[in-house]
């Protein structure tokens, strides 16, 4: 009977996770969303990948008030330093940020099936990190590196832990479909920005098009 009880208990417990998880990701699909207003300043960790992916974040941050914005943590993969020099440079007027290094998920060419080892050391070391920033807004473009930070937040989020806003800004070469990491954040991102109307309605219906 104990066993029985036990087991009910388990039943009820996942059951109640995955209607949180299904309300959270419904929520993700409302053309209205839930916007900061309860704080004078947005509390922004910003996600960096390398190259092309940072160079488009360093524009897109270019047209920010970063008074708005602040304290702002920059997260880059531990083999990109070229990110942390256009960081620098960008933020060199400002003293209200840091900038932290993790473990990158996936390698250029890696193979996905290795891969899932590094996503998982990834993921699990951006629990701590994240626990202790509880951001207000996630900014990312794209690169490999978001993928487990935006889990752990959406995770959060299903767990009442934050309420962070993730909004995840699909890169400008992508033309006719998703990048790898677009299609995985499609369902747990709030606003999934996109810079060509291929990849807007009705194709994908969550996109915004700007």
């Amino acid at each position: 009977m104990y066993a029985i009880h036990c087991a009910h208990i388990f039943v009820v417990i996942c059951v109640m996770i995955l209607t949180r998880i299904c309300f959270v990701i419904f929520r993700t699909f409302k053309t209205e969303r839930t916007q900061i207003t309860s704080v004078d300043r947005v509390k922004t960790l910003i996600i960096l990948g390398s190259g092309g992916h940072t160079a488009e974040m360093i524009r897109i941050l270019s047209y920010l008030d970063f008074k708005n914005y602040s304290p702002r943590t920059y997260v880059h993969a531990d083999t990109d330093m070229m990110s942390v020099e256009k960081v620098k440079e960008l933020e060199k007027d400002n003293t209200d940020y840091r900038i932290i290094k993790i473990r990158r998920s996936r390698e250029i060419r890696q193979s996905y099936y290795t891969s899932i080892y590094t996503t998982l050391c990834a993921t699990l070391e951006s629990i701590p990190l994240l626990w202790t920033e509880r951001p207000h807004l996630l900014l990312c473009n794209g690169p490999g590196t978001c993928v487990p930070l935006c889990i752990i937040i959406f995770l959060f989020k299903v767990f009442f832990i934050t309420q962070t806003t993730i909004v995840f800004i699909e890169s400008f070469c992508r033309v006719h479909t998703l990048s790898l990491s677009g299609k995985i954040l499609y369902y747990i991102a709030d606003y999934l920005l996109v810079q060509w109307p291929s990849l807007s309605k009705p194709m994908y219906k969550k996109t915004i098009y700007v």
